[in-house]
């Protein structure tokens, strides 16, 4: 099967948590893989996610220890949302 993985950055603006991380996240800008596996089909492909990573600590961190986290692109995406309403 293919899979493909689609890397994006998202900003906060203001410190952040989300489900399942031990600590809020300081503000900045942080890389987001989204994992997909392609469904074939007769005549086209279509893509469907697997998984999203984010990848702490923020991108402008430096140091050698870096991980990858699974999360949940709708809490995600809420708390972008929220981080807009808060500037």
């Amino acid at each position: 099967m293919t899979s493909r993985t689609t890397p994006t950055v998202v900003r906060f603006k203001s410190a952040f948590l989300l489900p399942g991380f031990d600590a809020p996240q300081p503000a900045g800008e942080y890389r987001v893989d989204h994992d997909e596996e392609a469904l074939e089909g007769a005549s086209l492909i279509a893509w469907r996610r697997v998984a999203t990573f984010i990848h702490l600590p923020a991108i402008s961190v430096g140091g050698a220890t870096r991980q990858m986290v699974p999360i949940e692109p709708a809490s995600l995406e809420a708390a972008l949302e929220q981080d807009q309403r808060q500037s």
